[in-house]
């Protein structure tokens, strides 16, 4: 009965493990440059999550001085976690913007056939 209490208290970073491990997962076995892309925001959310439940307090309060408040949540993470937030977006959509001059150019999503074909025009 410990171990699924245990658990239970660490749902979150288990869940940010396995998202991360899903993304991860994704990135390594699929060709398409779409799917990598997607991948890649799902780790991104793993690790969010990840920092999130770092600072997270059961029973904290906002870390303003209140009397009678003695846990408090550290907001340090959240306020990291916002930064990535934009900064993910920022790049998700230049990645995005970048995936399409790329089927424009060679016609195909797939890594390697890319490859192959940018590796013909060099010969």
């Amino acid at each position: 009965m410990e171990l699924l209490e245990r658990l239970y208290t660490n749902i979150y970073y288990l869940v940010a493990v396995v998202l991360f491990v899903i993304g991860f997962h994704t990135m390594l076995t699929h060709k398409n440059l779409i799917k990598k892309l997607m991948a890649l925001n799902i780790m991104d959310t793993a690790i969010f999550l990840f920092f999130v439940a770092i600072g997270y307090r059961q029973g904290g309060q906002a870390p303003i001085l209140l009397p009678g408040v003695e846990k408090f949540v550290n907001p340090v993470p959240s306020a990291l976690i916002l930064t990535g937030i934009v900064i993910s977006v920022s790049f998700t959509a230049f990645a995005l913007a970048l995936v399409v001059l790329l089927y424009k150019h060679y016609g195909t999503l797939d890594s390697d056939e890319i490859i192959a074909i940018r590796g013909k025009k060099h010969v």
